[in-house]
């Protein structure tokens, strides 16, 4: 499968009329009821609101980990609702990157191994994906931790191999929910620098739900979901 050239300029993911709903014991529960946005190449996005509101939904379809009702969410110029479940998860897999609250890191595994896992699903040979998956902990600040496993690392640290682990295969998009809920405030901060870093730095999307009025502050666009609908919010400045 080749990849598309669109994302670089313009938008790069797009949610159209996206509606998604669970069975309910008393019927149809909507979660999302008709939720459009466009994210465009090296742009933030926060997304911000009530737990249950559907926050980890909307990635959840953004990122084809799960299918909407109705509408459709198009990645570059791939319409995922359209590809069939081998098609959708090798786009997603070149083009997508997921971090989440906790990092989900084997534990096994030493942080090089971990970061170039995604690289090894992809058929890349081993001696390659270790050499970049190399690369990008040392761009995260982590080039003396290769060998650790996640046991010998902090929490802010285990962040950070997870955020290498999402950029080692160059994706378009990173998709993060609650990247940093699980940290301390100085951890969420570095964290948080390192996320724009790289948005600013390599031209990757982030859209990231979070409860985090710090970060949210800084990201390019601020959207508030409540009753299955997304709307910009502008925050006032922290003091």
């Amino acid at each position: 499968m080749n990849s598309p050239e669109v994302w670089e300029s313009g938008t790069v993911l797009e949610a159209r009329r996206l509606h998604k709903e669970y069975a309910g014991a008393t019927g149809p529960v909507r979660v999302l009821c008709g939720v459009d946005l466009a994210v465009g190449a090296g742009e933030t996005v926060s997304i911000v609101g009530a737990s249950g509101a559907g926050k980890s939904t909307l990635l959840h379809l953004l990122g084809g980990l799960d299918r909407p009702t109705h509408g459709e969410v198009v990645l570059g110029e791939w319409h995922l609702s359209r590809l069939s479940d081998d098609d959708l998860s090798r786009v997603r897999s070149r083009l997508l990157g997921f971090v989440f609250q906790f990092h989900h890191l084997l534990l096994e595994f030493s942080a090089v191994e971990n970061v170039a896992l995604p690289l090894l699903i992809q058929g890349v040979a081993q001696k390659e994906a270790e050499r970049r998956a190399r690369g990008i902990l040392e761009e995260v600040g982590l080039g003396h931790r290769l060998e650790h496993r996640p046991s010998a690392l902090s929490g802010g640290e285990q962040q950070r191999v997870a955020f290498a682990r999402a950029l080692v295969h160059e994706p378009i998009v990173i998709l993060a929910d609650e990247p940093s809920g699980n940290l301390d405030r100085s951890n969420s901060e570095r964290l948080h620098d390192l996320m724009f870093d790289l948005a600013r730095e390599k031209g990757v999307a982030f859209v990231v739900a979070t409860h985090d009025e710090r970060l949210a502050e800084r990201t390019d666009r601020l959207l508030h979901i409540e009753d299955g609908l997304l709307a910009p919010i502008q925050l006032e400045p922290l003091g």
